[in-house]
């Protein structure tokens, strides 16, 4: 009998994506998988936290993915060479395919990833792409990995993170303080909304809601007393001022940025 390693968890909230990028990629895989589907297209779940909560305890194998609908993986071998990769790293507390080092002195020079997108017309690369198991800070939400084990003794923060966003970020700083490594692993997928168009990213309503904001500003005031900045791959964030004041100034660095690149 054939072992399973990697429990697949994913909530979803439109079939056909689903289907055509998630599901279809996985019957390509040459290993075998226990897939626990969450259908949330009536909104059932208001949180991720809550909803990959329900999925993760489900679980029955080593490893544990929390990965969204739109994402593919390249190529047919992706799981078993990724299950060598967490095998090899020690102390594995959760890992990724995009997340961000304290290394760099911007937000693309602290990025770690190996991810494909779509037109190269419409979006511009960010991050640095990486060829061996890298630790970071923080990782993406599109795709984690976490050990049964260690999902046994920290589940998703449902309280802190009662929307969709950044909850995989707040599971790798409260890991990281509970003495586990947070690692990127050089796997490769295509994720077919991670990537951020320059128009979305010119607009002057800016490319985060506000109940991001809202979370961030609690995620902050979690771990200001370990961390004096947490970097995330949609910026970094200072542990000492509110989210609401950082927010405009964030923006204004958006746009000399971008400023630069038509230039």
């Amino acid at each position: 009998m054939v072992k399973i390693m990697i429990s697949i968890v994913c909530v979803y909230n439109n079939k056909k994506i689903f289907s055509d990028f998630l599901l279809k990629s996985l019957s390509n895989q040459t290993a075998k998988f226990e897939l626990i589907g969450i259908d949330n297209t009536s909104s059932e779940f208001k949180s991720a936290a809550a909803a990959l909560n329900y999925g993760g305890k489900r679980a029955r194998n080593k490893y544990i993915m929390f990965v969204h609908q739109d994402v593919s993986f390249l190529p047919g071998s992706w799981l078993e060479d990724t299950e060598r990769f967490l095998d090899s790293v020690s102390n594995l507390g959760i890992a990724g395919v995009a997340g961000m080092s304290e290394s760099g002195s911007s937000n693309p020079e602290r990025g770690r990833n190996i991810i494909t997108h779509g037109n190269p017309s419409e979006f511009w690369p960010w991050g640095n792409r990486i060829q061996k198991p890298e630790p970071v800070q923080t990782l993406d939400e599109c795709l984690v990995i976490i050990p049964k084990s260690t999902f046994d003794a920290l589940e998703f923060d449902e309280k802190t993170c009662d929307g969709w966003h950044l909850y995989a970020v707040d599971y790798c700083l409260s890991a990281n303080e509970m003495g586990f490594g947070v690692y990127v692993l050089p796997m490769e997928v295509y994720h077919l909304s991670s990537a951020v168009s320059k128009k979305k990213f010119q607009s002057l309503t800016g490319p985060l809601p506000d109940d991001y904001y809202e979370t961030l500003d609690k995620l902050i005031k979690k771990h200001r007393s370990t961390f004096k900045r947490i970097y995330t791959t949609c910026g970094d964030w200072s542990a000492l001022f509110p989210a609401v004041f950082q927010r405009s100034y964030y923006m204004q660095r958006l746009i000399v940025y971008l400023e630069k690149l038509r230039h």
